[in-house]
């Protein structure tokens, strides 16, 4: 059973990664294009959690990714929140797949949460103003915007990873205190 304190901790450390790739993806990449596109730090983080923690922490972790997306850039409130959402939640039935250190599985549903993203973001934001070209939003912005996350989400999947392996030890050792076995 996990006490408040940990449970706490927990909150505050998704936060705070939370509010890091906020600010590497709006501060540091946006300043690192390739293509005229940045990397989706926020997706990594959203498909991270959903796969390694399940459907409802995928959902909560995607809402609030969402929110500051549709804060900072100014797009109508809670679309990004609700796009966020789902790619949160589908992440969390790969649950029972995921193992750590294979890194094929991680690569493949982000890269594949990418595709559903721009699909999203095509339909909410581009086809409600009439835009038609799918294929130049493809061609140009997708895959290159897909290629770049995916290279990048290794590095921001490992961080989360050990980040998240070293609070579960954490864990696992304070509460084998409070039983009173070491």
């Amino acid at each position: 059973m996990i006490n408040f304190k940990q449970y706490i901790r927990k909150i505050l450390i998704t936060a705070l990664i939370v509010i890091v790739c906020f600010f590497l993806q709006t501060n540091i990449f946006s300043r690192f294009q390739l293509a005229k596109v940045t990397p989706n730090i926020l997706l990594c983080v959203v498909s991270s959690f959903g796969f390694m923690n399940g459907q409802k922490k995928g959902l909560i972790v995607g809402f609030f990714c969402g929110l500051l997306v549709d804060i900072y850039m100014g797009y109508y409130l809670g679309i990004m929140a609700f796009i966020y959402m789902i790619i949160g939640f589908i992440n969390g039935f790969f649950k029972r797949l995921f193992f750590g250190d294979d890194l094929k599985l991680p690569l493949v549903l982000i890269g594949a949460s990418d595709l559903i993203y721009g699909v999203l973001v095509y339909v909410f934001l581009f086809l409600t103003r009439n835009q038609y070209n799918f294929k130049f939003y493809f061609s140009y912005i997708m895959i290159p915007e897909l290629v770049y996350t995916v290279l990048v989400s290794i590095f921001v999947y490992y961080a989360i990873l050990k980040i998240t392996s070293l609070i579960d030890k954490l864990d696992k050792r304070g509460s084998r205190r409070l039983d009173g076995t070491f």
